[in-house]
């Protein structure tokens, strides 16, 4: 709530160059549309691996990790969790779903930030949908195995308070339309992250309520690229940029300009990738082919058949085959060994060929 006071927000300078990062993202947005429109097969494509790649990231951002194989049979045939990790990856499927499908019907309140956290623990033994009732500390591991305390978050005491405050100002503001979404929904996310309100989960209900808000005012993005991936991808950035902008934040002297920017920078990121994957996959005869082939892009440069099923929810195994054997052919991939077990690895820089003229997959 510290954020979301009106005359601390005044008081933020945003740079030229902010403004332009905001800029870009208006015209991402203009865009998005006409993609809906013009590829729908191809974005329900890129929406399956997309809610695969969030649920994955999401998770292992906090440590929560399950087997490639398990994790595959969690997602595309959801079943009873052997253990609290696969409880706590579906609880988090299921909600990102929700808020994937009906985003709208959830409002900014108390009540929808503690469903969120009730539902990630559902399958669990886990205390839920209840705020923190001892005071936490935000600590980091370093290299050396030493932990050290890096904040100390709201205490338990005063969270129901600070929680009921901060949905109440940002509505406020958020109905105002004062203050750009793409401004005040960092912000939120910021202070919600101080206070801390839960013993554990807080990162990955952040992560569904930036979710959630973004597609509240048709930033849409997160629903065919995973945000929660780019975020992972750039762990070591998204740390610093929420202890720069949190240092001071008791007493209201914080800065929103770092957390801004890794807030603004990540969207860009999410935005030029899905634009670049649309582009790419409509201009070839073969969908499926084209979008096995970027998979194997953003593979690491070895890689297993289950790890590009996993990331290629939508493609039989045989046609992934079809399309591991023909770049085999052409030199792009290199087949060691037979079998499960078979690992391939990438020759070359490019895997995709931008428009090719292969037949329809």
């Amino acid at each position: 709530m510290k954020s979301l006071d009106r005359g601390f927000l005044e008081q933020q300078a945003i740079p030229i160059e902010m403004g332009g990062m905001i800029q870009i993202l208006g015209e991402f947005k203009g865009r998005q549309d006409l993609f809906r429109h013009q590829t729908p097969q191809v974005l329900e494509s890129l929406r399956q691996v997309a809610i695969i790649e969030s649920t994955e990231s999401s998770n292992r951002i906090e440590g929560v990790t399950v087997s490639p194989e398990r994790f595959k049979e969690l997602m595309l045939h959801p079943t009873n969790p052997k253990d609290r990790s696969e409880a706590e990856v579906l609880g988090y499927r299921n909600v990102l779903s929700q808020v994937h499908t009906t985003p709208q019907t959830f409002g900014i309140d108390e009540e929808t930030i503690l469903l969120f956290h009730r539902e990630i623990y559902a399958q669990t033994d886990v205390p839920a949908g209840l705020w923190k009732r001892r005071d936490n500390t935000i600590e980091e591991r370093l290299p050396d195995g030493r932990w050290v305390s890096r904040f100390i978050p709201v205490a338990a005491g005063e969270t129901p308070f600070y929680m009921k405050e901060l949905c109440v100002r940002f509505n406020r503001l958020w109905d105002e339309r004062k203050v750009s979404p793409l401004l005040l929904i960092p912000a939120f996310i910021l202070d919600f992250l101080c206070i801390h309100p839960f013993a554990d989960g807080n990162g990955r209900v952040s992560r569904l309520l930036t979710v959630l808000l973004l597609h509240q005012c048709q930033f849409e993005v997160g629903r065919y690229i995973s945000l929660e991936r780019i975020i992972e991808q750039s762990k070591e950035t998204y740390y610093e940029a929420l202890q720069m902008s949190s240092t001071g934040w008791h007493q209201g002297q914080h800065r929103l300009k770092p957390w801004w920017e890794y807030f603004l920078g990540t969207l860009i990121k999410a935005y030029r990738e899905f634009e670049e994957r649309v582009g790419s996959i409509t201009k070839a005869r073969g969908a499926k082919t084209a979008l096995i082939e970027q998979a194997i892009e953003r593979l690491p440069s070895t890689f297993s058949i289950s790890e590009l099923e996993q990331v290629c929810p939508s493609v039989s195994r045989d046609m992934i085959r079809v399309v591991l054997n023909r770049l085999r052919d052409d030199g792009r991939l290199f087949c060691k060994g037979t079998g499960r077990k078979a690992l391939w690895e990438k020759r070359g820089n490019k895997i995709a060929k931008r428009g090719n003229k292969r037949g329809n997959k």
